[in-house]
């Protein structure tokens, strides 16, 4: 008969301001890419209106590349909130 233990996951330890922190820069990320999202989505109309799609589709691509990222800080910001509130 053998017997096995389950590794325990260690709980990081971290003090409410370092936690605050880092809620405060996951905002920031999150509206920084929101605003350059934004930029390129604006372009990208503006080429589309110049009949230049090769550039627009250009422009959507990285207007997307800034919204995952923005979202991967959203939600990064709704865990903390999520868990400091249980």
């Amino acid at each position: 008969m053998s017997t096995f233990s389950t590794p325990e996951k260690k709980e990081e330890v971290t003090s409410p301001a370092t936690e605050n922190s880092k809620v405060i820069e996951n905002h920031k990320t999150a509206a920084k890419h929101h605003e350059e999202a934004s930029k390129h989505h604006v372009e990208a109309v503006k080429h589309h209106e110049n009949g230049d799609t090769e550039k627009a589709a250009h422009s959507t691509v990285v207007a997307q590349g800034h919204s995952n990222i923005a979202n991967k800080a959203q939600k990064n910001v709704l865990k903390h909130h999520t868990i400091s509130k249980s």
